[in-house]
């Protein structure tokens, strides 16, 4: 590599100025806002697919809550005549003549207001009763009416006390006209096995639903299928009069919510309406002339001006001191600008007029003080950052804190303390092992600063056993894992998260948890990053991804002996536990700390 750069170096040295300035634009301008505005105008058009993404989200929750209230509606009004005694009473009554049956009706509207309870929408409401002395019409019919048409005998084969059906109905086609419905039915056996069997079926009005569907006026094309039917929809496919037309492209659909509904599940499809391409150009052109306006034509225009304000005077400057090995320095005849090619025209004329002078004495007096002056200047330099060391770090932290405190700013005081803590177990390497008790100094720091990040969103909870406080790990191996919970577990969740970390003794083995119950993994995450931690290596430390964890599974492994086991626990949306167990044999202790 460091071959290669020298090489590249030495052609770079070869290139005239102009041709150095030229790709300099290219690469380091020109390209890079390239990729800039290429990443902004994906951007851009992501946004606009999220923006329609919750444009049929939304429509398709709108319209599956008016599906869900118009058809809730029905079944409470099922529920209102499942729990009728009058119904029941009135149904179950054995008439000897219609004229019988025709004043029992009457004087049963009257008592029970049965009409004006069920209201005047377009719904149509039938009750069946297995009882043959009842006359049909009315709201009321005999049972044996309708015990072969499909509504009734999907009921019955169901099993199900209430159902909800949307059908092509021509049972009795072409005596009527065959049309689609759909029909909600529910047994009437609230009161047992009492009297007659009894249905109810409300018919809801097709069209109805069809124009709510419209008035909706949704940007997105739904459609409300089941069985790869298209039941309803805005886009046409809604003629009464035909069956059920099949949907042809369901896997396409851009968005797709399931509803279940008394025995029926419906799937409500999204399709966003196809992409006008010059609809589309129009809309982003402005946008993409700006960019290529703002971040190619101008800056290649400016750049032009100034490599000829730049190369020009730098040529007539060389041109000057080509000259340098005459008798006399030639000085620049056209002096122009006050920039700092401007002003080294004007001081190399000056130096020429001088040196013309003073070549043999001056010249040679002046460059030996100016050594001098550069050999001083690196030793005051080396010598102040010979200063700068950690400790000035800790007693700048430990003044601000100490201030902090005297001005009652507890909360920061506080912070600072805990960065200092951080910063002094970061920088202090004397050792590779700690005390599980000082590492749990530092977590307690880490995840205080953490919680002033997070407020309320983040707690946290540490629990050690007094007899495993003075067992020794590597340093900063436990805060790995703690920071790994925080980024990947508590970051990407919203809601209020805990993370427990604990050390305690089980079946002679030290173990160690980290619990969090942020976002969680799937399984292939958790065999995945567990396969990581088990197999930790060198090689796999060039790897991406959660190196630190690997790093610090591989300084467990190599101080105990390779007998290190590690667990992992996941689910996605509950939390995640990391398990260390080392055991007895392979544990480090300090002082004859008993274990």
């Amino acid at each position: 590599m460091r071959v290669w750069m020298q090489k590249l170096e030495n052609r770079m040295n070869n290139y005239n100025l102009k041709k150095k300035l030229h790709i300099l634009y290219l690469f380091c301008m020109l390209m890079p806002l390239i990729v800039t505005d290429s990443v902004i105008l994906s951007v851009v058009i992501y946004s606009e697919h999220v923006k329609q993404r919750h444009v049929m989200e939304n429509d398709v929750s709108a319209v599956q809550y008016t599906f869900s209230g118009i058809v809730e509606d029905a079944a409470a009004k099922a529920k209102n005549i499942y729990m009728n005694a009058y119904i029941e009473e009135f149904l179950n009554e054995e008439y000897e003549t219609a004229l019988d049956y025709v004043v029992s009706r009457q004087e049963f509207m009257k008592k029970s207001l049965f009409e004006t309870s069920m209201g005047t929408d377009t719904t149509q409401i039938t009750i069946y009763a297995d009882n043959e002395t009842i006359v049909n019409g009315g709201h009321f019919s005999r049972l044996s009416e309708v015990r072969e048409t499909p509504w009734y005998q999907y009921l019955q084969e169901s099993g199900l006390d209430e159902a909800l059906l949307f059908c092509y109905d021509d049972w009795k086609s072409p005596a009527v006209n065959a049309k689609r419905k759909i029909i909600f039915v529910r047994k009437l056996d609230f009161y047992g096995k009492v009297g007659c069997e009894k249905v109810v079926k409300i018919e809801m009005d097709y069209s109805s639903f069809v124009r709510n569907l419209d008035n909706m006026n949704y940007e997105s094309a739904i459609y409300i299928c089941q069985d790869g039917k298209i039941l309803l929809s805005n886009r046409g496919f809604n003629q009464s009069g035909q069956p059920f037309q099949e949907l042809e492209d369901k896997e396409k659909a851009d968005y797709v919510s399931e509803i279940t509904a008394y025995g029926q599940s419906f799937w409500i499809l999204a399709y966003k309406e196809s992409e006008d391409v010059g609809v589309f150009w129009r809309h982003y052109t402005p946008l993409i002339l700006l960019l290529v306006l703002t971040n190619a034509i101008l800056p290649g225009l400016l750049m032009g001006l100034i490599n000829r304000s730049f190369t020009t005077r730098v040529e007539e400057l060389s041109k000057a001191f080509d000259h340098v090995d005459a008798e006399r320095l030639q000085k620049v005849p056209d002096v122009r600008g006050t920039d700092e090619i401007g002003g080294l025209m004007q001081n190399y004329n000056r130096m020429a007029d001088r040196l013309n002078e003073l070549i043999q004495t001056v010249y040679k007096d002046r460059l030996r003080e100016q050594e001098m002056d550069i050999a001083r200047q690196n030793a005051e330099l080396l010598a102040l950052q010979s200063q700068v060391n950690p400790h000035f770090l800790f007693n700048a932290l430990e003044s601000i804190r100490m201030h902090s405190i005297l001005k009652k700013e507890y909360e920061t005081a506080d912070m600072v303390g805990r960065l200092s803590v951080m910063e002094r177990q970061n920088v202090d390497w004397s050792e590779d092992f700690v005390e599980i008790q000082k590492e749990l100094e530092f977590v307690e720091a880490y995840l205080g600063l953490q919680k002033y990040r997070f407020g309320d969103r983040l707690s946290y909870e540490l629990d050690i056993e007094p007899e495993c406080e003075n067992i020794q790990i590597p340093r900063l191996t436990l805060v790995t894992f703690v920071e790994n919970a925080c980024v990947h577990g508590i970051e990407k969740k919203t809601a209020d998260c805990w993370i427990f970390v604990r050390a305690f003794q089980e079946k002679g083995e030290l173990w160690i948890e980290v619990e969090d119950t942020g976002c969680g993994m799937s399984e292939e995450q958790v065999k995945e990053l567990g396969e990581k931690m088990r197999h930790a290596s060198i090689e796999k430390l060039k790897e991406k991804g959660r190196v630190g964890m690997i790093n610090a599974c591989l300084r467990l492994k190599m101080t105990t002996d390779d007998k290190v086991r590690f667990l992992i626990e996941s689910e996605e949306g509950i939390g995640t536990t990391v398990q260390i167990r080392i055991p007895k044999e392979a544990v480090r202790r300090k002082r004859h700390a008993v274990c």
